[in-house]
C-alpha cells in the first residue's frame, strides 16, 4: 500500500492507496513532532503488528472509522474498563506503544526500559498483554522516528512524504 501524508496548518491529510486499487483519504490533526499515524507504521512494521491500524487499512478499513470500531469492540480506557475484543487488539497494544514513542520524542529520551515501562502501563491499564519488544527494534523504531522527524520538520504546508507499508520507510538522513 503507498501512503502519502500531507502537511497542514491545523491537522495533515492521509491519502492511501491500497494494493487492490482501493483508495481512502482522512485528515487528522497535528500531535507532536511526527504524525501520529507515521509513529504507527513505524512502530507496526518494526514490531511486525500486522492486525494495527495500517494492516487494518490495507485490508480495506477506513482510517477514521477504526476508533469507533475500537470503542464499539470494548477498547478500555478510564472511563470503559472492559476486556477488548480479540480484533482490536493489536490496535490497542500499539496505540499503548505509539503514545510511549511520541513521549519519548518530546522528551528526547532514548531509555528501552523506561519506554517498555511506559508501553507495559499503557497495555495494563487498557487490558490487553504487552507485545514482545527487543532492544535492536526499540532503537530501530527510534532511528526511523528521528531521521523522519527532522525531514518532516524541513517541509512546508501542502508539501508531503510518500510511504509504502509493510516495506521500509526510507528516509534521507
Amino acid at each position: 500500500m503507498r501512503i502519502r501524508i500531507t502537511k497542514g496548518t491545523k491537522d495533515d491529510g492521509i491519502e492511501a492507496v491500497r494494493d487492490d486499487g482501493g483508495r481512502v483519504s482522512s485528515r487528522f490533526p497535528h500531535k507532536g513532532p511526527v504524525p501520529h499515524d507515521v509513529t504507527h507504521l513505524l512502530v507496526e512494521r518494526e514490531l511486525g503488528m500486522s492486525d494495527g491500524f495500517w494492516g487494518k487499512v490495507a485490508r480495506g478499513a477506513d482510517p477514521a472509522e477504526l476508533g469507533e470500531m475500537a470503542k464499539a469492540a470494548g477498547h478500555a480506557s478510564a472511563k470503559r474498563a472492559q476486556l477488548p475484543d480479540a480484533e482490536i487488539v493489536e490496535i490497542v497494544q500499539a496505540e499503548r506503544i505509539v503514545e510511549s514513542f511520541e513521549a519519548e520524542l518530546w522528551s528526547d529520551g532514548t531509555d528501552n526500559e523506561s519506554l517498555r515501562a511506559m508501553a507495559a502501563a499503557g497495555c495494563e491499564q487498557s487490558l490487553v498483554p504487552m507485545a514482545a519488544m527487543s532492544d535492536s527494534a526499540l532503537e530501530g523504531i527510534r532511528a526511523e522516528l528521528r531521521a523522519f522527524r527532522d525531514r518532516w520538520a524541513m517541509l512546508g504546508e501542502g508539501q508531503s512524504v510518500e510511504l509504502v507499508w509493510p516495506e521500509p520507510v526510507t528516509v534521507k538522513r
